[in-house]
């Protein structure tokens, strides 16, 4: 997921710092991430080598949820929706509810997720962290977001 830093013309790639372990007022954590992901590419801003909408999380949240894949990346290029209007139409998708139960387990199976591994290993020591027992993806790719953060800022 890292880039170099690059910018789209005179504007900036921006990282999106928003933790999967975030939740908006529907109580579904990582849904805040998704939608930034998918308001940044939608408008060219997001870091080359980040998932506009990838295969872990993301698909984790849409499947969770109810969710098209496509219907969700459309409906953010085209309507361009503040966080609260995609919160309001992933309702609207749910034929207007959301059980409590559904986003609890959506929460548990995203906290409860670890990265194998290899790529526990190097994401650990891509970020300099030496507790080996940090697998945890939410941890684990807030630390790489944070990493990406300062390379973008210190140029290092």
């Amino acid at each position: 997921m890292a880039s170099t830093g690059t910018t789209t013309g005179t504007r900036e790639r921006i990282v999106p710092l928003i933790s999967s372990d975030t939740a908006g007022p529907l109580g579904a954590i990582h849904l805040p991430r998704l939608w930034a992901k998918l308001t940044l590419a939608a408008a060219g801003r997001l870091p080359e080598g980040y998932d506009e909408c990838g295969p872990g999380f993301d698909q984790m949240t849409l499947t969770s949820l109810n969710l098209d894949r496509q219907k969700a990346m459309d409906y953010v290029r085209t309507s361009k929706p503040t966080y609260m209007q995609f919160e309001e139409w992933v309702i609207q998708q749910n034929g207007g509810s959301l059980s409590e139960e559904k986003i609890r387990k959506h929460n548990e199976a995203v906290k409860g997720y670890c990265h194998d591994d290899d790529l526990a290993q190097n994401m650990r020591t891509s970020s300099g962290v030496g507790d080996s027992s940090i697998s945890d993806a939410v941890t684990l790719n807030k630390l790489e977001d944070l990493d990406e953060l300062y390379r973008q800022v210190v140029g290092k």
